[in-house]
């Protein structure tokens, strides 16, 4: 009977807190999917049912050392979450700003000129991709989105080329000084290059992909960032978002679907 009562006094306020919870969740997984966090996740709830069970059958002992892991337990977490949680702030700051994007999409009519020809040319950085890819020419290209990249573009050359074909050419070229690390695009505009980014460690992936494919996967995990990598010995061109690999038919679906994630 207690609980039809509980059903029966389910408020709008209680809908909300299921709705915020079943988001909460939802953020947990994306952060801790497909890296070894959800181990660790795993061995904390069972600490924690451990010590609600020692607690239920009066092991006073057993409850108050699990008792006190768990309490001083929290601060350690934070040390060892720190890019998950840092991650997790990104990927929550990220969700609001791309809403009202959304929101004030019907407004673009309000742009000015310079603002609507900002956007990034990737037709032409696809048909650079292209043709390094028949060359073997290893590239990574970051595309900066929502969240702010300075603090990367520091580790590299601070550079303010707009966009074109022959200029992602002549960076990526083999004898150019510029050609190591990746190349950081906002808004049509090569903002750095020689760019030393973050590289995943704890992802398998196929031995025919190195170094510029796990820092592609690195620096889309920690920050809300697209990446295209060119791989040196196959050619192939791989497409990065949220730290997985990207599948794409051919080379006119991946650039919709690189115009699609920085809209």
């Amino acid at each position: 009977m207690d609980i039809f009562k509980d059903i029966l006094n389910f408020s709008v306020i209680d809908v909300i807190d299921v709705i915020l919870v079943a988001l909460l969740l939802y953020y947990i997984y994306k952060l801790i999917k497909g890296t070894v966090a959800i181990n660790i996740f795993i061995g904390i709830i069972i600490i924690y049912l451990v010590w609600k069970l020692t607690e239920f059958l009066n092991m006073q002992l057993l409850t108050s050392i699990f008792g006190g892991f768990i309490k001083v337990g929290i601060i350690a977490l934070i040390v060892v979450f720190q890019p998950e949680i840092r991650k997790f702030l990104l990927m929550v700051g990220s969700t609001n700003l791309n809403r009202r994007k959304q929101f004030f999409k019907p407004f673009n009519f309000l742009k000015t000129e310079d603002e609507i020809e900002s956007n990034t040319d990737i037709n032409a950085i696809i048909s650079a991709c292209n043709k390094m890819s028949l060359s073997k020419t290893g590239a990574l290209i970051v595309f900066e989105r929502n969240n702010n990249l300075d603090f990367l573009s520091s580790s590299g050359d601070e550079m303010n080329i707009k966009v074109t074909q022959p200029i992602i050419e002549s960076i990526f070229f083999k004898n150019s000084p510029l050609h190591d690390g990746a190349i950081i695009v906002s808004n049509n505009i090569v903002k750095a290059t020689r760019v030393i980014l973050p590289v995943n460690n704890e992802k398998h992936i196929p031995q025919r992909f190195g170094l510029r494919h796990r820092a592609a996967i690195g620096v889309t995990e920690k920050t809300d960032a697209l990446a295209l990598a060119v791989s040196e010995e196959t050619g192939h061109i791989s497409y990065f978002k949220d730290g997985e690999f990207v599948v794409y038919e051919d080379s006119n679906e991946l650039t919709k679907l690189i115009k699609k994630d920085l809209s």
